[in-house]
């Protein structure tokens, strides 16, 4: 078994553990005394835990329709334990504030069994029940319609040919245990309809192999546009064999970017169009190589990198890259993911000016992996339009 896969099997094992005990705590033995009560709540926690992680390999290796019923179920409590855990932290923090607040204080005044249970059950009570309401409201944002965001980039100097030119871009749809071909199809008719000069594919479409999610894929190769389709591996397309979804989109009519350059011509100007793959790409013969891509361009020329990870956009600002388009984040996700994203990513979303010339433009993904939620972190289909700008006289 790969070391890798058995790291993160572990991980989350022990996080899936660490969260149910803690929800166990919170919600189960700081809100009553009594033993039965405990030890059903006890074992209502191992038996989510247990069926969160059967759950999950289940969506994977079962026939079609029983797959998608174990996903939904397994996910859609993952999505609950997002959202309860950090609600009770923040009620855990404000509770120690306080009760630092009176021990700065000198209060003698012994805390009260009764209150402190009376808000033991208040605060389980807040956040089963927003947990609830905010679980509704973002499976609902989850299967709402992609909204198609207008994204409109100045690059200085850009040939005068180049202005308006137009990139339709998905990313992160996580075709797999809950989504299957259906929006596949939807997202190909409503950017064919944008009727692009290019389409712009950067990476996590899939989790599953070939075999299994093959078809479900397929219509990707009706997307039509001026100067056709370009893809980058994103980081599950590792995780569910890269060399053959790499073969399957080629075999399709896509063109997979791995650490090279294309060069677009657009009524007699050119556009420098480069890819790399994933920041986490392993196996022989894989890996993120920018400077490799940019070898030998034209530094006068404007230029475009499809990079999975907003963290290509350090490198690409090195190399004096025009326009980064990158996903990976899902703009979050689920509100408060984004302020952890925040940790680990230079932006989340949307469109940002890295420096004077390089900007990044992160895709919210056109799907969701994992829980089938979106919570303040709408999907999209973008539509990125270049625009000339006049240097700087100064």
């Amino acid at each position: 078994m790969d070391l890798r896969l058995v790291g993160f099997l572990t991980v989350f094992g022990l996080l899936i553990t660490a969260t149910h005990t803690y929800l166990y705590r919170r919600l189960v033995r700081d809100v009553t005394q009594r033993p039965r009560v405990r030890r059903l709540g006890r074992l209502l926690f191992i038996g989510l835990a247990l069926t969160l992680l059967a759950g999950l390999v289940a969506a994977r290796t079962l026939p079609r329709p029983a797959a998608v019923a174990a996903g939904y179920f397994a996910y859609t409590w993952m999505g609950l334990v997002m959202l309860m855990v950090p609600t009770l932290v923040v009620l855990d923090v404000l509770k120690g504030a306080l009760h630092l607040g009176r021990r700065l204080r000198r209060d003698p005044a012994p805390a009260d069994p009764a209150r402190r249970a009376l808000l033991a059950q208040g605060a389980a009570a807040l956040t089963t029940l927003g947990a609830g309401t905010a679980g509704a409201v973002a499976f609902s944002g989850a299967h709402a319609d992609p909204e198609l965001v207008q994204v409109r980039v100045p690059i200085v100097d850009l040939p005068p040919a180049l202005h308006g030119l137009r990139i339709a871009q998905l990313s992160d749809v996580h075709v797999g245990p809950t989504i299957g071909g259906e929006l596949i199809e939807h997202l190909v008719r409503r950017v064919n309809a944008l009727k692009p000069d290019v389409v712009a594919l950067t990476g996590d479409f899939v989790d599953g192999g070939v075999a299994a999610l093959g078809d479900f894929m397929k219509p990707l190769g009706q997307l039509e546009s001026r100067h056709g389709s370009f893809f980058v591996t994103g980081n599950h397309e590792y995780y569910s064999g890269a060399d053959a979804w790499i073969a399957w989109f080629e075999a399709q009519g896509i063109r997979v970017l791995r650490n090279e350059r294309v060069e677009l011509h657009h009524d007699g100007a050119v556009l420098d169009l480069l890819g790399i793959d994933d920041l986490r790409a392993f196996g022989p013969g894989h890996g993120p190589d920018l400077v490799r891509a940019a070898q030998g361009r034209d530094p006068k020329r404007p230029s475009v990198l499809l990079a999975h990870q907003p963290k290509a956009i350090f490198q690409a600002a090195e190399l004096g890259l025009d326009l980064v388009l990158s996903g990976h984040t899902h703009g979050g996700q689920i509100w408060p993911a984004s302020l952890v994203v925040r940790l680990v990513q230079p932006y989340v979303k949307g469109l940002h000016a890295h420096t004077d010339k390089t900007r990044i433009y992160v895709h919210s993904g056109s799907g969701y992996w994992g829980p089938p939620m979106r919570l303040k972190a709408p999907a999209e289909i973008a539509l990125v339009t270049l625009e000339r700008v006049e240097p700087s006289k100064s």
